[in-house]
């Protein structure tokens, strides 16, 4: 019997994308973390140029907008969990995505749906 999905270790990261993005299959779930990141970002720099205190938010906001995701709208583990570097370069990688719009592809070959999909 193999493992539950949100238990399941991966042996490279590329199996680990696919399962990643099934994992963020609700666009609210994207939505959220797309706050967290845009945050994580905002107080990276703040944080570097004018007060290093603000760094301390990183987290919080990183975590805070996507744990509450995976909870109250994918009702799921966070991928971190099971591989926390690879679940931070793929919260990184699907906001990049994303942003420049090529993500639709990436989720259809995952196995998401398509009417999912944020436009």
């Amino acid at each position: 019997m193999s493992p539950a999905p949100e238990t399941q270790r991966f042996s490279t990261y590329a199996a680990f994308w696919p399962f990643y993005l099934r994992e963020h299959a609700k666009p609210a779930t994207r939505v959220l973390h797309y706050i967290g990141t845009t945050l994580v970002i905002v107080l990276l720099v703040y944080g570097a140029a004018v007060n290093a205190w603000a760094l301390i938010a990183v987290p919080v906001a990183g975590y805070g907008f996507a744990w509450t995701a995976h909870g109250a709208v994918e009702h799921n583990k966070p991928a971190t969990f099971i591989h926390p570097w690879w679940s931070l370069l793929s919260d990184f990688r699907m906001f990049g995505l994303f942003v420049t719009g090529r993500l639709g592809a990436h989720l259809e070959k995952a196995g998401v749906d398509a009417a999912t999909h944020l436009k």
